[in-house]
């Protein structure tokens, strides 16, 4: 029997919740269905108008689809939820910071509201009505003005004991040691906005890119249009986007070396550069432990529909 889920893939500025039918029976080709879907603006730092933004969604869209009063519902929001405190935290939507969101949340919809990271509901999207469909372990990778990951294995989200797993955009001296590696010396370290020092998210980010091409030429140019020059036989543009693509191919080498999933989905802008699929996948084989590399390197397929389509599978 088919069944209809609820998602809600909350972001800086907008808001959308969709109700999708899966029809798949247990086929992992069957298609989904989409049957209500609607978009709202976020209010901008308001936690109690975000919590009515969300309650309002939902309530149209049960009306509309005449949905049980016990459906759950699923939601992608930026951050996690603190294990410890039960908090929302790392949120760049921060009001939401520091607050029981879910638990306000419920209270709200008088549902049942499970909740995760939105690179988590990427992957998951991808994993079972995208680009990676049928593959049992997958990871998710956004390359956008922020880096994020998720892993998904057997068709679940799995966010690990301290609600951070997949997130291999941050942490202390990434970026130092991928550039070491290229290189052979150490680079200046970066500040993140996060507090650590030379997290990857400062190297392999679209604005990354653009800062690159900036600090070797002095011009300000946005990413489509850099790999636009390159391909005109702009050699500084050629060259930093080469290094990008060295620089994404390091960190997935770390992500084979530790987790070896059976596909590698990219999403966010950068994913769109040529040098995502074209130079990435083989430079991945010279990082990776073993005497051979196979794995399929793909973009991802669902756009902007997969923050609520990973939402809705997470029940």
């Amino acid at each position: 029997m088919s069944q209809v889920r609820i998602g809600i893939d909350l972001g800086g500025t907008k808001i959308e919740a969709a109700a999708i039918r899966d029809e798949s029976r247990g086929d992992p080709h069957g298609e989904l269905n989409v049957l209500w879907r609607e978009r709202v603006a976020t209010p901008q730092g308001d936690y109690d108008g975000t919590i009515a933004a969300v309650a309002g969604l939902v309530a149209r869209l049960a009306a509309d689809c005449k949905l049980a009063g016990d459906t759950p519902v699923g939601i992608g929001a930026p951050g996690s939820i603190s294990p410890v405190s039960g908090l929302q935290r790392n949120s760049n939507s921060t009001c939401l910071n520091g607050r029981p969101f879910v638990q306000d949340l419920e209270r709200a919809l008088a549902r049942r509201v499970r909740m995760a990271n939105d690179a988590n509901c990427f992957a998951l999207a991808e994993a079972v009505a995208g680009a990676a469909r049928g593959a049992r372990v997958v990871f998710g990778v956004i390359l956008g003005t922020g880096v994020g990951g998720g892993v998904v294995i057997d068709g679940v989200a799995r966010e690990g004991r301290n609600a951070v797993g997949g997130e291999f955009g941050h942490g202390q001296q990434q970026g130092v040691a991928v550039e070491a590696l290229i290189e052979g010396r150490p680079h200046a370290p970066r500040q993140c906005y996060c507090g650590q020092i030379d997290c990857r998210e400062q190297y392999v980010s679209g604005p990354a890119v653009e800062r690159e091409y900036h600090a070797r030429t002095g011009r300000k140019m946005r990413l489509p249009d850099i790999e636009a020059a390159a391909l005109a036989g702009d050699t500084h543009a050629s060259a930093t986007i080469v290094r990008w693509a060295e620089r994404v191919a390091v960190s997935l080498g770390d992500v084979v070396n530790l987790l070896d999933p059976d596909c590698i989905v990219l999403g966010g802008g950068a994913s769109n550069l040529r040098a995502a699929t074209d130079l990435v996948p083989t430079r991945v084989a010279h990082y990776t432990f073993g005497d051979s590399f196979t794995t399929p390197i793909v973009r991802a397929q669902l756009g902007d529909s997969a923050g609520v389509i990973g939402a809705a599978w997470l029940w």
